[in-house]
């Protein structure tokens, strides 16, 4: 892919990766999603994500039989232990089952998908110990706010943390105020998920944007295509939208191709700007 992060550990991977939240539930959709894995990792979106959140395993088991075809050195899997599971013992068996149902030996990156009860010292202890037994190449953390970056920080090997994944899409910037200067300056690599709203009320506006489908006509493009080409102009960031279906990863895959201009972006900044400090402070 023409578009990539390079993590502080040296890691380089795709900005535009498959998300599979919900997928894997459906047992009649099994084949089809199964299809649209493997034809999004043949058109260059090798890093996928998921969850043993999801479907309970399920999106972890569809993904062990899409996987089994596949070359692994070419993949950069990433999934998510659950708070309950992010602890002591628990940790190692939350993992040991997410690499049974993917039929795998390793993770490349193992998140920790919100915070619960267990201390980030025990958290971050436990990551560390997959990590030098090989188990997972290295880790990271999901819906951290800058208060729990911060805490995280302040934990000597919790410095190894190389990603946080958190919502950020064109109508959903929040992150923009403060959490997201932390992260570059901290070289945090931003993890966004449903980069196209696919969870938010903002969806169908932000498709019928005039401004957004202006800029799709010029590009020869989608909207949803101009959506994530912004979401991953940076350098920094990695998409991971979700698709059941192969045309539609496919057509997420072509993002790849988009590189939008200045007075583009600037033309999005006018209608879905920034937020304000007032705006911030009403989010929280």
């Amino acid at each position: 892919m023409k578009h990539t992060v390079t993590l502080a550990n040296g890691a380089v991977v795709p900005a535009l990766g498959q998300g599979t939240w919900y997928l894997g539930e459906n047992r009649a959709q099994r084949q089809q999603e199964i299809e649209g894995i493997r034809q999004g990792i043949a058109a260059g979106m090798t890093l996928i994500d998921t969850a043993e959140m999801y479907g309970s395993g399920a999106a972890e088991d569809m993904l062990g039989e899409a996987l089994s075809t596949e070359d692994r050195s070419k993949l950069y899997l990433v999934s998510k232990v659950l708070p309950g599971n992010a602890g002591g013992k628990r940790m190692r068996r939350a993992l040991m089952g997410s690499l049974e149902r993917m039929g795998q030996q390793y993770l490349d990156l193992y998140l920790y998908h919100w915070r619960g009860n267990y201390s980030l010292e025990e958290t971050v202890s436990c990551l560390e110990e997959l990590r030098a037994e090989g188990l997972i190449r290295a880790w990271g953390v999901s819906n951290f706010d800058i208060d729990d970056m911060e805490e995280l920080w302040a934990i000597p090997e919790g410095r190894n943390c190389q990603v946080n994944q958190v919502l950020y899409h064109t109508g959903s910037r929040g992150i923009e105020y403060s959490l997201l200067p932390w992260m570059r300056e901290h070289q945090v690599a931003l993890m966004a998920y449903c980069p196209l709203a696919q969870a938010g009320s903002l969806r169908s506006g932000l498709f019928s944007n005039k401004t957004l489908q202006s800029i799709a006509e010029a590009h020869h493009a989608t909207v949803p295509q101009i959506l994530l080409a912004w979401n991953i102009r940076d350098g920094h960031t990695i998409a991971i939208p979700r698709s059941s279906r192969a045309e539609h990863t496919l057509a997420n895959a072509g993002a790849d191709q988009i590189t939008l201009s200045p007075e583009e972006l600037q033309a999005i900044d006018r209608v879905y700007p920034k937020p304000t400090h007032k705006e911030y402070l009403d989010m929280q």
